[in-house]
């Protein structure tokens, strides 16, 4: 009765998997005589059928990043094509054990472990839909059992720990430890292409203490250069998705000269930023530096709530119409403003009106307490703060006071849903502005087909920003995190030895 219950559960599963999700595409490969191993792709194209499960999918993606295959090159670095599944995963093959059990594999310079489903994995549905390590089945196997939990930013992953042969490409890294997943909740993972993660980030942030992938690589002299890098083709007609290249960068991936910025802080790829420009304007937000990160592991573009309001109302983007927003602007607006043309400190405009505290020491806002709901409090604090980036920036600018105290009552209707995408007219695309970042003193512009996701054509067409709104903290943030979006336009290369992030026009 129980094996009639488990076919009957896996026959199900099949159907709903059938109807639902893309069929992942096949793969072939060829031995080349220059010594280089390619694996080719196909795809196959998006239809009325299973647009429903890429629309599930664009809701519920986040952190998510690469995937691809390898080919040696001339002894110097592997190199991974890299499958492209709607502008939202790139993803390759890997095999772990002996004899090789085969999965797809995101490679996200956003986390630091290498993780795969568990044939030990029985209560996700996730796992029955990917492949799954049997631990039993290889001869390289070694027992380890030691506990790990992930989260990331749209799932989490539970297992433990073991040891096994894991091979990318020609590339074979012996005994290395990685994370048997036995639990993936939720739905995040259940629509993913890919199988598991491969973390490329620092050891800083590698759960359990665990060496990843890429430091036993280069401390077993597997790569010529302490380097690797991305190029992501952001067109999903085509049959090559990128590729990324383990020790080398290939010339043909990228046009003129990188521009290298140092790492500021280990752990993730993070490093120092200039100021942002919608359509050739200033914001000001990050005219005296910000923080952002190069990850592979994240499908969009996130930042500070106030900037990315302030980029969807240039855009159009349909937002969250704030209450609260509108009450602090017609309530204090005013005072607020004269506050700032008083040359007053803008972090300390909110407290001296009484919405926020201020830590002198610290140099950041805390919510006061006053008896009332915390949630109004917080609520009130956060609005007041991002409305005093916007009024900043229309002074920069020379506005009238009229214009400033409009313009920012506008903002209010295009506050964006934390962590989610905003809704815009793909009619209008063609007319949005240039976004403009500035890394290294250097302008690098996104143009609407950069940051605009598209699917379908025509009447159906739906269109999204691939800008979404995150608030870090200090003393980690404010943080930019720069995904696919952007690595897409640009092709990263992301230097270990140097201990630095390189950018330059893909070509």
């Amino acid at each position: 009765m129980i094996g009639k219950m488990g076919t009957r559960f896996q026959s199900f599963m099949l159907l709903f998997l059938l109807s639902c999700l893309i069929f992942i595409s096949a793969t072939s490969s060829e031995q080349k005589g220059d010594g280089t191993l390619r694996i080719g792709l196909k795809k196959r194209k998006l239809n009325r059928a299973n647009r429903l499960a890429s629309q599930l999918f664009l809701k519920n993606r986040g952190s998510w990043s690469s995937k691809g295959f390898f080919h040696l090159n001339d002894g110097n670095s592997d190199t991974v094509p890299l499958k492209n599944y709607l502008d939202a995963q790139y993803y390759g093959d890997i095999t772990i054990g002996t004899p090789p059990q085969k999965f797809t594999a995101i490679f996200d310079t956003g986390s630091s472990n290498l993780w795969m489903p568990s044939s030990k994995c029985y209560l996700s549905v996730a796992c029955y839909f990917h492949s799954k390590y049997t631990a039993s089945e290889s001869s390289t196997y070694k027992k380890n059992g030691k506990p790990a939990s992930i989260r990331y930013g749209t799932g989490a992953i539970s297992g433990y720990f073991s040891n096994d042969d894991i091979k990318i490409g020609d590339l074979v890294i012996k005994d290395q430890e990685f994370i048997e997943a036995t639990n993936e909740p939720g739905i995040t993972f259940l629509v993913a292409k890919f199988d598991g993660i491969l973390g490329l980030g620092f050891k800083e942030i590698a759960v359990g203490n665990s060496t990843p992938v890429w430091y036993n690589m280069v401390e077993k002299g597997l790569v010529k250069e302490q380097i690797f890098s991305f190029w992501l083709n952001r067109n999903p007609q085509d049959q090559e998705g990128g590729e990324i290249v383990f020790g080398g960068v290939d010339p043909k991936h990228f046009k003129g000269e990188h521009t290298y910025v140092p790492v500021t802080r280990k752990g993730y790829w993070q490093f120092d930023m200039g100021d942002l420009h919608i359509a050739g304007k200033p914001t000001g937000y990050c005219s005296n530096g910000c923080s952002a990160i190069a990850d592979s592991g994240t499908s969009l573009l996130t930042g500070p709530t106030s900037v990315i309001t302030m980029i969807n109302h240039a855009i159009g983007a349909v937002g969250v119409a704030s209450k609260e927003c509108k009450t602090v602007i017609g309530q204090y607006g005013k005072t607020m403003l004269n506050s700032l043309l008083s040359q007053a400190d803008p972090r300390k405009v909110c407290s001296q009106i009484g919405l926020c505290g201020f830590n002198e020491r610290m140099g950041i806002k805390s919510v006061l307490d006053d008896g009332t709901s915390d949630l109004i409090n917080e609520a009130m604090c956060s609005v007041c703060e991002m409305a005093t980036v916007w009024m900043q920036s229309e002074l920069n600018q020379n506005e009238t006071q009229e214009r400033i105290l409009s313009y920012a009552a506008e903002l209010c209707d295009h506050i964006p849903s934390p962590n989610q995408q905003s809704a815009v007219n793909c009619e209008k695309v063609s007319s949005m502005p240039i976004v403009t970042f500035t890394i290294g003193g250097k302008p690098f512009d996104l143009s609407p087909q950069d940051y605009i996701f598209k699917i379908g054509d025509g009447v159906q067409s739906q269109c999204t920003s691939g800008f979404t709104a995150m608030d870090i903290p200090p003393p980690r943030g404010p943080l930019w995190i720069l995904g696919d979006i952007f690595m897409g336009p640009y092709h990263t290369v992301f230097d270990y030895g140097k201990a630095r992030v390189g950018f330059a026009k893909s070509a």
